[in-house]
């Protein structure tokens, strides 16, 4: 007698169908650990779970795959009534999309790793996924191998996050960390991993920052219940990283992390809002104390903090990206989206009550670095010093390196938001005592 789910319309004699469109490095390993552990799977989902088809670009190139698994149309692989599950990890916003769409329109659920799109398309997609009692789950979309998703929405569902912190692109984490430990520079050490294959022939989406504020959107969004895309984000690159930075980072006993931070902040009064509290989300190479955790996370490893009220600190580490780690990723989310078509379950839909306002950068409070060449003759440190007040920026130390031509002040601030740090920036940059602002980096991760 055929065993019956507990929805009354799902056998364990009845397999759930598989498409998985793209066969990058990701969609490799996917159809690896599909064929490779198929017995296990379908003891984890309770039927057998049966790859239907692959979507790729081209039939020309030796995937190691039967001919017939495979197809350039992946529309009408998503459409087939075989498929009852969508793997996506094509990335980009089109085809994908549209293909996402359509499989949440027929009542399928989808599985996808592509943080460009959810970044922007979460609510358009979530809303699919809800009027058709199907599943979207992106667990890859963030961190790769990491479980930071899953636990901001289950885990910490009944608690209050107030920031989340963290090292979310492995390619610049790779190339601050060689400049930091070699004392190179930029352009060598992003050479050098382009050469091992940290960074892409055109690197511009994560060293711009990029890539890391699409994740920073996605995490905000869960944290704070509030629908937060890529545009929201404040977002700032390493490419103007020097070495003489990681130096002077290493004299104040600190490293230069690029950081996604998203956190709550106390609103502004007003009339449309009324001083409610709103979200910060920002991208941007920041320093931060050698005995913070995220400073010893080092080559193309990923680490993301959450700080929640009643949990406290949480941190989760491991490997950020590369085929075989967020293809582990992926299958979570795949098992879990098959088992609930076993067992007539449904994923958690997307949480937007909150509806917290944006803070501008402008309004974000943070305390800063700031190198200065200067004159080296009497009067100077007051004058920069009063310029400082003027702007209403508090100072919490001064030291100077150098004598003469070379003279350098290096001054390190107590909290101030960030209009009133450029404006005191520009006016710094007009006085006649100073040579040149060399340098402006925030200063993250201390409890100051």
């Amino acid at each position: 007698m055929t065993e019956v789910a507990k929805n009354g319309t799902w056998g364990n004699d009845r397999p759930i169908g598989v498409a998985v469109l793209g066969m990058g490095n990701v969609g490799t390993e996917v159809v690896r650990i599909l064929r490779d552990h198929a017995d296990d799977l379908r003891s984890r989902v309770g039927a057998p779970v049966v790859l239907r088809g692959v979507a790729v670009r081209s039939l020309d190139k030796d995937r190691g795959l039967p001919a017939d698994l495979l197809t350039t149309d992946a529309a009408a692989l998503v459409a087939r009534e075989d498929v009852d599950l969508v793997v996506e990890v094509i990335g980009g916003i089109d085809p994908a999309r549209g293909l996402i769409l359509a499989a949440l329109n027929a009542g399928k659920s989808v599985v996808s790793a592509n943080k460009a799109l959810l970044a922007d398309y979460t609510g358009e997609l979530a809303a699919a996924a809800e009027r058709n009692r199907a599943d979207l789950y992106f667990e890859a979309a963030v961190a790769g191998a990491i479980p930071v998703v899953r636990p901001l929405i289950q885990s910490l569902s009944g608690d209050r996050v107030n920031r989340v912190v963290g090292i979310v692109n492995g390619t610049t984490n790779f190339i601050l960390s060689a400049m930091d430990e070699t004392g190179a520079d930029y352009s060598a050490t992003l050479a050098e991993a382009t050469r091992l294959g940290y960074a892409e022939a055109d690197p511009t989406a994560d060293v711009e920052g990029y890539d890391a504020a699409a994740k920073a959107a996605i995490l905000a969004s869960l944290a704070f219940h509030t629908r937060v895309t890529a545009a929201d984000v404040y977002r700032e690159g390493i490419s103007k990283i020097t070495a003489e930075d990681l130096e002077t980072a290493s004299a104040v006993n600190c490293t230069v992390k690029l950081l996604a931070i998203c956190e709550r902040v106390a609103g502004e009064p007003s009339p449309e809002e009324g001083g409610k509290e709103r979200v910060s989300v920002r991208v941007y190479p920041a320093l931060i104390p050698r005995k913070h955790p995220l400073a010893a996370v080092s080559g193309a490893f990923n680490a993301v903090v959450v700080e929640a009220e009643n949990a406290g600190r949480l941190m989760f580490y491991g490997q950020g990206a590369g085929g075989a780690p967020t293809a582990s990723a992926v299958l979570g989310d795949l098992v879990m989206a098959a088992r609930n078509k076993f067992y007539g379950g449904r994923a958690p839909g997307e949480s937007v009550y909150a509806e917290l306002p944006i803070a501008p950068i402008g309004d974000t409070p943070t305390r800063y670095h700031v190198n200065l060449q200067v004159e080296d003759r009497p009067g100077v440190l007051a004058k920069v010093a009063g310029e400082f007040a003027k702007h209403g920026v508090s100072i919490s130390t001064v030291r100077q390196e150098g004598h003469g031509e070379g003279a350098r002040l290096v001054v390190v601030t107590h909290h101030a938001v960030e209009s009133a740090l450029a404006d005191t920036v520009a006016a710094l940059a007009e006085m006649a005592s100073v040579t040149s602002v060399t340098s402006v980096l925030r200063l993250e991760g201390t409890e100051e």
